[in-house]
């Protein structure tokens, strides 16, 4: 359970003590999350920590994400931008190999901005391990909060939101285990393929990886990640 303590009225701080062990964790790691939503319509995500012992750090957010202002319906007419060249290929329990592949040619390739649904029900064999889109993208951006690292946009709501990322990658997933039995507000049942999610990390079993990044954190050193979800109008 995080400590929570709001410091204005658009302001939110997290922090909690994970002591050493801790769900087989090393370190007695000090971590924080600061909610800010701020004036330019962009709700800003800053995770900070530190650990006297070497550990392994990769804090994300995992909201659900539906731009059309109907709960009801799905995501799969939204379209879709990745700044991504290259995904991470998992096999059939959800699991990453340690190799990056290319999005060109392939359902995965969101270079240019297509609807979710388009290519979801290609033959391909990711598609199929995902049960749909539920990958890591590499994302080109390199770390550059400055750059996009996704935009999401609802053509009949006219709601966009931009994602932006101090992370090397983007876990994407669209609801493919929503199934209408799970009831949010006003006791409304999130469909199947109702949202989705675009979550800001390191890529998915890096510590196993040596390809890639690495999630590290050792003492003396501070963990950082920023995530900002920014939303307009398309009028």
């Amino acid at each position: 359970m995080w400590n929570a303590n709001q410091l204005n009225d658009s302001i939110l701080e997290l922090t909690i003590d994970s002591p050493d062990g801790y769900a087989g964790f090393p370190g007695n790691v000090k971590a924080k999350v600061i909610y800010t939503v701020r004036n330019d319509n962009s709700l800003c995500i800053d995770y900070s920590a530190t650990t006297d012992k070497p550990t392994i750090l990769n804090l994300t957010n995992h909201s659900y994400f539906n731009l059309s202002g109907n709960p009801l319906n799905n995501i799969l007419d939204e379209e879709l931008m990745i700044n991504a060249d290259g995904f991470t290929p998992i096999d059939s329990t959800f699991m990453t190999n340690g190799t990056i592949e290319s999005v060109q040619g392939t359902p995965f390739d969101f270079r240019s901005p297509k609807t979710i649904g388009k290519d979801i029900k290609a033959n391909n064999v990711q598609l199929k391990n995902g049960l749909g889109y539920d990958h890591n993208f590499v994302l080109n951006t390199k770390g550059d909060i400055s750059k996009a690292a996704a935009r999401v946009k609802d053509n009949q709501s006219g709601i966009i939101m931009d994602v932006f990322t101090t992370e090397p990658g983007l876990q994407v997933y669209v609801g493919n285990f929503l199934d209408g039995k799970v009831k949010g507000k006003k006791g409304i049942a999130y469909p199947y393929r109702g949202a989705i999610c675009l979550e800001s990390q390191h890529y998915p079993d890096s510590p196993n990886q040596p390809n890639y990044p690495s999630p590290v954190v050792r003492p003396g050193q501070q963990y950082k990640s920023k995530c900002i979800y920014k939303f307009m109008i398309d009028k």
